[in-house]
């Protein structure tokens, strides 16, 4: 992938304070595919932070390529933010190795109406990304840009550095991995306004009643301090474990705090605050009506951009 170098142009989404100039081809075209792009990157790494950081990166070889050798702009930015998205992920992968506690991604505040495109909700969702997670990274890459984004297997190849007979493989095994434990959700929307409700009035008021009849007797709680914030180092399991740790522990800290409902990573979450400071986001999964997962942030790292809404796309 090499093309004469010029010099490269500042990323036109990072200085919005510049006048207007004239239109240029390579802005107009990264600008117009920026949303799809941060989304390949923030599903490849779970991390809204890094993949602001891989967009940059790709900007910065995008506006240095000759844009008269490049025949399809889309796949072009496609190969380049898949690769520089690669490179990342190996190094966080070696951050994981060390991180205090349960890892969960980096929540994104999503407008209301990303989770009526039912696929592109699917693929930003906790529990999605938690699977991808269990993936190596070229068959997170190659599941990505195929099951999410329909790219063809030429493409894939080009992006991932392999040929397309190695990437076809690389799919069908990445496909049978996570077909055997992708977590289904389609909850309507009452019955999620309905689960919400009943969390946010038990960790606002202590009153569990209503939440006793929307949690699934396998309900599990996860927690994600980062050794930051205090965060249980395990899984909480069951009903009854989440009614006792809400009885004994958030229930009798309720001075102070709120709970704001918001759709994060497409999903139905709460942000937390006390004294309005941001405490937590807890985003919730549902099946058949019930809570069967709770996704608690407390890293604080990963709660900075929580209130800036996120564009993804297809």
């Amino acid at each position: 992938m090499t093309s004469p170098a010029r010099q490269p142009r500042p990323d036109p989404r990072r200085h919005p304070e510049r006048p207007a100039a004239a239109p240029d081809p390579a802005t107009d075209a990264y600008v117009t595919h920026r949303n799809l792009l941060f989304t390949v990157a923030y599903e490849m790494l779970g991390s809204a932070a890094d993949a602001e950081d891989v967009l940059q990166e790709t900007w910065l070889r995008w506006s240095a390529v000759d844009l008269g050798a490049v025949r399809e702009h889309r796949s072009y930015l496609v190969r380049i933010v898949t690769r520089q998205a690669l490179k990342r992920l190996r190094t966080l992968q070696r951050r994981k190795e060390s991180y205090v506690g349960p890892w969960l991604p980096e929540p994104l505040l999503t407008a209301p109406d990303v989770a009526d495109d039912i696929e592109l909700a699917d693929s930003v969702s906790m529990a999605m990304l938690l699977v991808l997670e269990t993936l190596g990274p070229a068959e997170r890459a190659v599941f990505v840009l195929r099951e999410v984004f329909a790219l063809d297997y030429d493409e894939i190849a080009e992006a991932v550095g392999k040929t397309p007979a190695a990437v076809r493989q690389i799919a069908h095994r990445a496909r049978s991995h996570v077909t055997a434990r992708r977590p289904r959700a389609t909850p309507s929307p009452d019955e999620a306004q309905r689960a919400l409700r009943a969390f946010q009035r038990a960790i606002t008021t202590g009153d569990l009643q209503s939440l006793v009849d929307v949690l699934a007797p396998d309900v599990v709680l996860l927690s994600d301090g980062g050794g930051i914030r205090q965060a249980l180092p395990y899984p909480v399991v069951g009903v009854d474990n989440l009614l006792r740790l809400l009885t004994t522990g958030w229930s009798t800290h309720l001075a102070g705090r709120s709970a704001e409902p918001l759709h994060i990573n497409a999903a139905p979450a709460l942000l937390v605050r006390r004294d309005d400071e941001i405490e937590a986001v807890l985003s919730l999964h549902l099946t058949d009506g019930r809570i069967t997962a709770v996704y608690n942030i407390r890293n604080p790292e990963k709660l900075r951009r929580v209130e800036r809404e996120a564009g993804v796309g297809r």
